[in-house]
């Protein structure tokens, strides 16, 4: 696992053994992501939402977002992502925090304000719906935000909570792994 691009480019990445623990994102994955978005990043506020071993955060970093969160409960993960962001000298633009995703959201709720979102938790545990509705709800999100979910099943397209609050802008599938791009509708369009 490397940074794709930016100046990163080529770094290899530390990553936690087990897939139960994190599974990184596919660099075919990331690619297509970062394609896709790759004129929304210079200079944008990013959270890594259950960041693992930081590489979406890091990769948007190294394309010239202004400052990355990383969010994971896993402290063996906390201390990768921290040695990532050193190893790709992006450590002064990140916030690393060993957190639960809810508390951390708890706390940051209308506080914190993020441009692009990346949620991508470990599917066994169906967390991706809470998260972005907890995210929506604790007014964490601009009308332009992009939020960013990877999941192993298309569940999301069809959950009213979800499409209350959120518009499916986009959404594609990488063998087994479904990529959906989100933005918050505004309150009058609830």
């Amino acid at each position: 696992m490397r940074i794709i691009t930016g100046s990163a480019r080529g770094t290899r990445l530390a990553t936690l053994e087990g897939e139960e623990i994190t599974r990184p994102t596919t660099e075919k994955v990331k690619e297509a992501v970062f394609s896709s978005i790759q004129f929304d990043i210079e200079g944008r506020c990013v959270l890594d939402l259950f960041a693992g071993s930081g590489q979406m955060g890091l990769e948007a970093l190294s394309r010239g977002a202004e400052k990355c969160t990383f969010v994971d409960n896993s402290r063996d993960a906390s201390k990768i992502i921290t040695e990532n962001a050193q190893k790709t000298k992006l450590y002064q633009k990140s916030n690393v925090l060993c957190n639960d995703y809810a508390q951390y959201i708890k706390s940051a709720a209308g506080r914190s304000k993020f441009d692009i979102v990346f949620v991508d938790p470990p599917y066994a545990k169906r967390l991706i719906k809470d998260a972005v509705v907890s995210l929506y709800d604790a007014k964490m999100l601009k009308s332009t935000t992009i939020v960013i979910c990877e999941d192993e099943s298309d569940e999301l397209t069809n959950d009213d909570e979800i499409t209350s609050r959120y518009t499916i802008t986009k959404q594609a599938r990488y063998g087994r792994v479904y990529i959906f791009y989100l933005m918050p509708k505004s309150e009058d369009e609830e």
